[in-house]
């Protein structure tokens, strides 16, 4: 028998959709195969936010971490995150680094709870994961050569005169001010304050 931590989502875009749709079959799930549910977590917004966005994911992750179950169960792959392969791999990585399994309630293929499997999914998922990214700072790069072949200059405007000496009197009246503490007082980005001490 394994603990089990159940992950669901739903989007805040999707309307009329219920979590219980999910959570019903993965109790059931796991109560055919003769798991423990050792915890639920549900978020109700979107899949391509991130960690810090899901406040229940966030938490499912520390208790992996913690080992407060040895398997997360979600109803599907995209359940887990819409953030694209490389943040899918990293989060598959983080519960493979904690001793804990990934599974799929309609996706069996991409379940972890098999370590040839998951060693097979993993180096496959990462090798698309760096495609992703090639293909990512690719068409960046491109549309950064476009934007320069029309003369556009990148980077952060320079300051005008009026806001250098607004820097330099702040610097001046206040000795070892940070550069946070300029940028905060005159409205501007704390890095580009700190280029005109």
């Amino acid at each position: 028998m394994s603990r089990v931590g159940i992950y669901a989502r739903v989007s805040t875009e999707d309307r009329g959709q219920d979590p219980e749709n999910q959570l019903t079959q993965l109790r059931a799930w796991c109560a055919a195969a003769g798991h423990e549910i050792a915890a639920e977590y549900v978020d109700h917004v979107s899949g391509a936010k991130g960690a810090d966005k899901r406040p229940r994911f966030a938490a499912m992750l520390q208790d992996a971490h913690r080992r407060r179950f040895d398997i997360v169960l979600v109803w599907a792959l995209d359940r887990l995150t819409r953030e694209g392969m490389v943040a899918t791999v990293g989060y598959l990585q983080k519960l493979a680094a904690a001793g804990v399994a990934f599974h799929s309630y309609s996706e069996p293929a991409l379940c972890s709870d098999n370590e040839m499997v998951r060693d097979i999914v993993l180096a496959v998922m990462a090798s698309l994961a760096k495609a992703e990214r090639q293909r990512i700072s690719e068409r960046t790069k491109a549309g950064l050569a476009r934007v320069r072949a029309k003369g556009v200059k990148l980077g952060r405007p320079a300051l005008d005169d009026a806001m250098r000496g607004r820097i330099a009197r702040l610097v001046q009246e206040q000795p070892g001010v940070s550069a946070y503490a300029i940028g905060k007082a005159l409205g501007i980005d704390h890095k580009t304050a700190g280029k005109y001490f």
